[in-house]
């Protein structure tokens, strides 16, 4: 075997540990980029030869041997875990994704369900390795390498030469907003370090701003953009500005609640038969869309209270837990409402214990405040959940004080396994022992324990004086275990893997006022708008920046989306986008007819403009102050 070895005939195998990792490589490509993609190695390969060359310059000749075997079996843990996460969540992971390293215990089933066999490919070789490790110790076989080929310069001269080529991919791609793009142009390493310099830069750029002047930059922007006809509201809609003053708030995150089973039945029985009812009498918003990042689920609670757009780099929760955030909750606590939120899992799930704070949160209520029916593995059920916040609720109105309280279902989480005793719907055999069925049964029983929920507000006398916010916070089915084809022919539906994927419902039911489906297409960064817009507060005369619309009075919208897509894709009234390296080569998909859009010239301006908004909103929740310990 060919090795590096030094004067004293020290062993390191260096060029079968190189093969081994580029094979690594390669099969992470097959597995993200479904592709081998021979002409892009190169990176890869640059990449991997530095720390390789460091380690035989400055490490003991007799430890070089474990100091490769350590990297190589780190980078196969990164790989293989990166390559679950795309799997899972559609993007590759920088290093910011292990702060939430601590969140996979709690989701375990999930994770393990992404799981194929080909992923343990990345750790054969050291599989193999230790064997004939154990093997030769216990034969006391030792063989010297027959080759001495390495010298100090010449190994410098490597490191140098490779580190220079990957300065020169990294900096050739720093361009380039699409992040899928970028990894598949600079590889896994490079990538990574890549990450790392722009946030170092971004953090620099930051330095002598403020988040006054960066609101004011966005709403200027936001002024140029044609969301709302001349007068305001959109023409032939009634000013719906204060339709809900001093109403209670109630707002429920529906747990991976996508759109398509509103109003779907399945042989004749309806899927969703509480939100169906409640779609008629409610503003209903079919063109709804996630705008999620790190954060998932948490997220949505983050977005749905402050209009900001999570950065994607982190969950919000745990990157911007330690600010004093302008939000719902504490703009409706300076009208003397009570707030308060409750979810089933410990309050440390996704930070949780700094997010509440930090949007101004009166209390929550987690894991020990219900009683564990175990469920599934979060423990309590919706009907659990619902239930004490409805004796919460009914406390507060024998006060006399009004609330905003936010709901955060659990019981549709992946991987949507009801128990058989729970289960209120059986779904046809074809569907049978299939995620689709699945799903269809979770969703379900989430419907009818909402349906259980507003029961118990209108037995209350809550529910004529309660302003009712529903909506989802992601999508449920994983395109991997779900065929988009497949499922829009056991459905009868149009089921687009992007579109129908990412959108969510909304529906807003107020008391007194006449249901409608508003066509209007908005995103999660909307929900707070057009909340303070029924209540009749305006943010504007709070001093808060919205990076949202009140969706009851624009006639077009424009949100941006990224993390589960590029940073660059949008959703306007007509389509939706995704950027390639940049707009020209992007694709675009009619979001009603599901159909390729092929000339999109005409929406450069939605791409630009959006950019520049998720910029600012970037640069604001990174420059709002830091609350006190």
């Amino acid at each position: 075997m060919l090795r590096f070895t030094d004067n004293g005939g020290g062993r390191s195998p260096v060029l079968l540990v190189f093969v081994l990792i580029m094979l690594k490589m390669i099969l992470f490509r097959h597995f993200v980029f479904q592709g081998i993609q021979a002409d892009k190695l190169l990176p890869d390969a640059a990449a991997v030869l530095v720390p390789l060359a460091l380690v035989e310059l400055f490490i003991p000749a007799r430890w070089r041997a474990a100091a490769h075997g350590a990297l190589n079996a780190l980078l196969s843990l990164l790989l293989f875990a990166s390559t679950l996460y795309f799997s899972y969540y559609g993007t590759v992971p920088t290093y910011t994704a292990l702060h939430g390293l601590d969140q996979v215990l709690q989701i375990k089933d999930s994770v393990g369900s992404t799981i194929q066999a080909a992923n343990y490919l990345f750790f054969l070789d050291l599989v193999i390795g230790l064997i004939f490790y154990a093997v030769n110790r216990i034969r006391g076989v030792r063989k010297e390498g027959r080759k001495r080929i390495a010298r100090p310069a010449i190994l410098a001269g490597i490191a140098v030469l490779c580190a220079a080529v990957s300065f020169f991919y990294i900096r050739s791609g720093s361009g380039i907003p699409n992040e899928l793009v970028q990894a598949e142009s600079l590889g896994f390493i490079n990538y990574e370090i890549a990450a790392g310099l722009q946030a170092g830069k971004e953090k620099k750029a930051l330095e002598d701003g403020s988040a006054e002047e960066t609101a004011a930059a966005a709403a200027s922007l936001q002024a140029s953009y044609p969301y709302a006809g001349e007068g305001g509201a959109p023409a032939g809609k009634p000013d719906l500005f204060g339709a809900a003053k001093g109403m209670n708030v109630i707002v429920v995150q529906l747990e991976a609640f996508q759109n398509f089973p509103i109003r779907l039945k399945l042989d004749g029985t309806e899927v969703t038969p509480v939100l169906n009812k409640l779609a008629d009498e409610s503003f209903y918003f079919p063109h709804f869309f996630q705008q999620i990042g790190q954060g998932n689920t948490s997220d949505a609670e983050f977005m749905s209270n402050t209009s900001i757009y999570p950065t994607g780099e982190i969950a919000m929760s745990t990157g911007y837990g330690n600010r004093e955030i302008p939000s719902l909750p504490r703009l409706l606590r300076q009208e003397r409402y009570e707030t308060s939120t409750f979810h089933i899992n410990e309050v440390t799930f996704w930070d949780r214990n700094r997010m509440y704070p930090a949007l101004g949160f009166d209390r929550y209520y987690d894991k020990p405040s219900f009683n564990n029916d175990h469920f599934n593995a979060f423990g309590a059920s919706d009907e659990e959940l619902y239930r004490v916040a409805l004796e919460e609720l009914k406390a507060l109105q024998a006060q006399g004080k009004p609330f905003y309280t936010q709901i955060v279902t659990t019981s549709g989480h992946h991987p949507f396994k009801v128990p058989h005793d729970r289960r209120k719907i059986a779904v046809p055999e074809r569907l049978a022992g299939t995620q689709l069925g699945d799903y269809l049964t979770a969703v379900n029983y989430t419907d009818y324990a909402l349906g259980q929920f507003i029961d118990g507000l209108k037995a209350s006398g809550l529910w004529e004086d309660t302003l009712l916010v529903v909506y989802g916070d992601h999508f449920g089915l994983q395109s991997q275990d779900t065929d988009a084809a497949w499922a829009s022919a056991q459905l009868g539906i149009a089921y687009n893997e992007l579109v129908s994927r990412f959108n969510i419902p909304l529906l807003i039911h107020v008391p007194g006022t006449a249901g409608k489906v508003v066509e209007q297409v908005g995103g999660q960064v909307d929900i707070m708008p057009t909340v303070a817009g029924l209540l009749g507060l305006s943010l504007k005369d709070a001093g808060y920046a919205a990076f949202g619309q009140d969706l009851l009075h624009i006639e077009r919208n424009v949100i941006g989306m990224r993390y589960y897509l590029p940073t660059g894709s949008f959703f306007n009234n007509e389509i939706l986008f995704v950027p390639g390296k940049g707009f020209e080569d992007g694709t675009a998909i009619d979001i009603r007819s599901m159909k390729p859009v092929i000339d999109f010239s005409a929406y450069r301006g939605d791409y630009d403009y959006i950019l520049e908004l998720m910029r600012l909103s970037d640069d604001y929740v990174r420059l709002l102050p830091k609350r006190e310990p």
